[in-house]
């Protein structure tokens, strides 16, 4: 009988993967209203397939999955630098490492792109910021300005939750990681709650006391906007929306607004249901399915673990065997067992 999972692992490998499958799950249905999934999927999409407006293979990254990438391989290259016994070594700037990951995908060299080809599919803020850093190599000046907040720095800011290594730190990374493409408060502080919550969880906190950090965070940095969309999303059913459409909160056309996914990823949270069945209903409310699924499938998978994400979606996705590895390699190098 094989020993029962390590619930740090578990629950760490669950959120990198949680957007990874929420990403892929929902980049079918992008763009598409509540209506046109209804009547096309009257039961829900509960495969992974791929297609959608960018004709993408299945199990395939979009820019969540890929940006999110960027930020795990500068928190693997920043453990790595740690140990690192040299001295006078460089400090390492975990925001300019993440950039710069993010230069690399902006620019095509990627894993499945050609140098010098363009994303397939990237938000404004994110193609302004990362234009801007291209030219000056300043990850504090280079974000897209105020009165830009979109869902782009939320959508790939898991791996701060899951491996700074203090509470300040992760306030801090949450940052200055939003800050290169997305420097709105709205948008730094959705980072920095969001990853409250998602260390909560990977701590074992309830659902609600995870929340409750979260908005703690929110008020702390002063941004109202954000704790007022975490209440909102408490008050929020993901089953009532995939079921009857967006309302006011929610309006049914494709919207890329931070604090809507943060109310969506709020709601699913929690839904008591299985990760499937929660995550089929995000992606049933229509809009920005492939980031709602994402910000949503990270909290759920800290919530629930790896083993609760649906085999047959895993073995789809084209960077779960990276994720995994990277995962165990990070916590391996913060002391914590891998097994």
């Amino acid at each position: 009988m094989s020993p029962p999972p390590n619930p740090t692992v578990s629950k760490t490998l669950g959120a990198l993967l949680g957007v990874h499958t929420g990403d892929s799950l929902g980049a079918t249905l992008e763009f598409m209203s509540w209506r046109e999934i209804r009547a096309q999927y009257p039961h829900g999409h509960r495969d992974i397939i791929g297609r959608g407006s960018f004709d993408w293979p299945a199990g395939h990254a979009t820019d969540d999955t890929d940006m999110t990438r960027a930020v795990l391989l500068a928190y693997h290259a920043l453990e790595r630098h740690n140990q690192d016994p040299t001295p006078g070594k460089v400090d390492y700037d975990i925001a300019r490492a993440a950039a710069d990951w993010s230069l690399k995908w902006f620019l095509g060299d990627w894993p499945g792109r050609n140098k010098g080809s363009w994303p397939r599919d990237m938000g404004n803020a994110t193609r302004v910021g990362l234009s801007n850093y291209q030219l000056s190599l300043n990850p504090t000046t280079c974000g897209a300005g105020q009165g830009s907040a979109g869902n782009g720095s939320l959508m790939r800011c898991i791996a701060t939750g899951l491996f700074a290594r203090s509470k300040e730190q992760r306030r801090k990374e949450s940052v200055a990681i939003s800050m290169f493409t997305h420097n709105d408060a709205r948008c730094t502080v959705a980072c920095a709650a969001y990853n409250e919550m998602v260390a909560a969880l990977v701590e074992g906190k309830t659902v609600e006391e995870a929340l409750e950090r979260g908005e703690e965070v929110a008020e702390d940095l002063d941004a109202p906007a954000v704790t007022a969309a975490i209440r909102r999303g408490k008050e929020l059913s993901i089953s009532t929306l995939a079921a009857q459409g967006p309302g006011p909160d929610m309006p049914d056309h494709t919207s890329g607004y931070v604090l809507q996914s943060l109310k969506v990823a709020v709601a699913a949270l929690r839904d008591p249901r299985s990760f499937e069945d929660v995550l089929v209903d995000v992606v049933a409310i229509g809009g920005d399915t492939d980031t709602n699924g994402a910000i949503a499938g990270g909290l759920l998978g800290a919530r629930d673990g790896i083993e609760k994400i649906p085999e047959g979606w895993l073995e789809t996705l084209q960077f779960r065997d990276e994720f995994e590895k990277l995962g165990r390699e990070i916590l391996t190098m913060q002391g914590f067992t891998s097994t």
